[in-house]
């Protein structure tokens, strides 16, 4: 992998490539360089732009739950009040819990959230991020085929 990227672009990269179907091509260096990204994680300021979207991709990546405890709103429940506009970032979440196996509680509550929230959320948006949004309700990443997931209407901009 290019080791002058941040890693926020290397992270999208690696989507982009799973995306694709082609990630078992580049094994070695995918995981290679998720492991070097997960280990500066707490000495990167690069994750700011899109912090919440670039956390659930690194956890899709890389598996690691504990990660979005920082997310919740522990006093109301449910995700902290800033996070549930970012659309992008929502999806993301959205997408990676479906990873969750039976006993990650954490997960669990992160599903019933980030559903909640987009659902209400798409009626507000407009067309194409709604259409993605909506899209990526009807089928999460994870619970379809690589391929035909990529047969959506080519119309929709990649959020």
């Amino acid at each position: 992998m290019v080791a002058a990227a941040k890693p926020s672009q290397l992270l999208k990269f690696i989507d982009a490539v799973q995306r694709l179907g082609l990630a078992y091509h580049f094994e070695g260096e995918i995981e290679e360089t998720i492991q070097q990204i997960y280990c500066s994680f707490h000495d990167n300021n690069d994750m700011d732009d899109d912090y919440l979207y670039n956390i659930a991709l690194q956890f899709r990546l890389h598996g690691q739950q504990r990660i979005f405890d920082k997310f919740k709103d522990h006093e109301k429940g449910g995700l902290k009040e800033a996070l549930i506009t970012d659309v992008q970032g929502m999806l993301g979440l959205y997408e990676t819990v479906h990873l969750r196996v039976h006993g990650e509680d954490i997960l669990e509550e992160e599903l019933a959230f980030s559903t909640t929230d987009l659902k209400a959320m798409v009626e507000h948006l407009e067309y194409p991020l709604a259409a993605h949004v909506a899209h990526g309700l009807k089928w999460p990443m994870r619970k379809v085929l690589e391929r035909l997931n990529q047969l959506k209407p080519s119309s929709l901009p990649q959020v």
